[in-house]
């Protein structure tokens, strides 16, 4: 059964972690999940999955002269729902967090920026 990820992580040929690259959670947080459970099930294994999300807004027209602007696409109970009931992800990490990733401590516990996927955690998940 061939299965598809947008990141795999390969050390001496083995794989170490598989990863989804996405430019907003909207509507792909949850197949991320379910592709952890899937995958673990399918293979038997308990190969670490992450997800980097680019950016995490949708543009959106406000005020009277309906001008565009943004608006988060986050839903913070779907992936408390996730990371509890079904699978924890081995790292979730945005280019650009939200401002309640830093203050809810669910979220701040489980959620990092960027930069500690490259300087810290890839060096982690190659090594196994």
């Amino acid at each position: 059964m061939s299965y598809q990820h947008d990141l795999v992580i390969r050390r001496a040929g083995e794989i170490r972690a598989l990863g989804s690259v996405k430019t907003s959670s909207k509507d792909r947080l949850d197949k991320i999940f379910v592709d952890k459970f899937l995958y673990s099930r399918l293979t038997g294994t308990e190969t670490p999955h992450f997800a980097i999300f680019l950016n995490d807004v949708q543009r959106k027209k406000s005020g009277p002269e309906n001008r565009f602007g943004v608006s988060a696409t986050f839903l913070p109970g779907h992936f408390k729902g996730y990371t509890v009931k079904l699978n924890p992800l081995d790292g979730v990490f945005y280019c650009d967090i939200r401002p309640n990733m830093e203050t809810d401590a669910f979220l701040r516990e489980r959620i990092k920026t960027i930069d500690h996927f490259f300087c810290t955690d890839l060096h982690q998940l190659e090594q196994g």
